[in-house]
């Protein structure tokens, strides 16, 4: 099968490599968006599914519009590809290129559809508190994540789980989806599904006050908040900005997957405090935070100008007192 490959961030990588080692497809063309200035210095570094095309010598198109790049559209339809595989792209395509390969667009969305359409499907799973996710792989059309279904790869999110190391899971499983999906659609063996638009929920992209942490919440709202916009969210202590990575809902997860000395801490022995205060430190993993419903045990921080840092290192360096206030 003739494939050009439409990808951008790390998470597409698996997939474009998955294709290239296949020999039962060639990848004739990658598009993917213009370089960007990344990292201390702000040089500029092309995107990390340019750097794997151009490792293998594949053509690569960065048009800054899609849809108003003529050279691009024409290079696109020199190449009679059977396919484009479009997996965390970036950019809307047209009608018109949604209608020029022979079988169509395919897409890798990191959701079940038709749950979570947009652009930030494993953040706001997250956030919602989901037990499961997947990837779908649908028939592209002129919609947000609304084409008709092809195949679905399931698996199950725990209390641990954030949003990058889920990325990175469900980046893999994207790659082993989209080459059965494929082969399926070569061997017309594979039935496109419509989507339920009843059943659908939206994962827009996220904006600052996303990051907002509100101690009135519950505390495990507040958890599935920190890990899913892992590493912004922000609280305010002493007065400064104090970023917070790493959480536990204290009394909502099970005792049996907790270290040894959490799992031996009774919520029933803490004082109820202030909504934000800190009402006890847990001696080697940091400061517990009384939320709107239950306490958070601040595991790992940020301050402003410093590396992260553990709860228990942020309490010792600090000198955090019992009876602070998180706002």
């Amino acid at each position: 099968m003739r494939l050009v490959f439409f990808g951008t961030p790390e998470f597409a990588v698996p997939s474009l490599q998955r294709l290239l080692t296949d020999e039962q497809f060639l990848v004739v063309g990658v598009v993917t968006q213009p370089d960007k200035r990344r990292g201390r210095g702000s040089k500029t570094s092309p995107s990390p599914v340019k750097a794997i095309a151009l490792c293998a010598g594949l053509p690569v198109w960065q048009p800054r519009r899609l849809k108003k790049d003529p050279q691009t559209l024409a290079n696109l339809r020199e190449v009679e590809a059977d396919v484009f595989v479009v997996v965390a792209y970036g950019q809307i395509l047209s009608p018109e290129l949604l209608q020029t390969p022979k079988l169509g667009c395919v897409n890798a969305h990191g959701s079940i559809l038709p749950k979570y359409r947009g652009a930030a499907p494993i953040q706001w799973c997250l956030y919602h508190g989901e037990t499961e996710t997947g990837i779908t792989t649908m028939l592209m059309n002129e919609g947000m994540d609304t084409g008709p279904m092809l195949l679905k790869s399931y698996t199950p999110i725990s209390w641990e789980d954030q949003a990058a190391n889920l990325a990175e899971r469900l980046a893999n499983m994207a790659a082993e989806l989209l080459t059965e999906t494929l082969l399926q659609m070569r061997s017309q063996t594979i039935q496109p599904i419509p989507q339920d638009d009843t059943q659908a929920t939206l994962a827009p992209l996220i904006q600052p006050e996303d990051y907002q942490l509100d101690w009135s919440k519950s505390a495990v709202a507040l958890h599935n908040q920190i890990r899913a916009f892992y590493p912004h969210c922000v609280t305010t202590f002493r007065g400064q900005s104090l970023k917070i990575s790493g959480s536990v809902p204290l009394g909502s997860v099970p005792q049996i997957e907790l270290p040894p000395p959490l799992a031996r801490l009774s919520t029933a022995d803490l004082n109820p405090g202030n909504i934000g205060e800190i009402v006890a430190i847990a001696k080697r993993f940091g400061p517990i935070v009384q939320t709107g419903s239950g306490y958070l045990l601040v595991s790992e921080v940020k301050l402003p100008g410093k590396r992260v840092q553990s709860g228990w290192d942020f309490v010792n360096g600090t000198r955090v007192a019992i009876g602070e206030i998180l706002d």
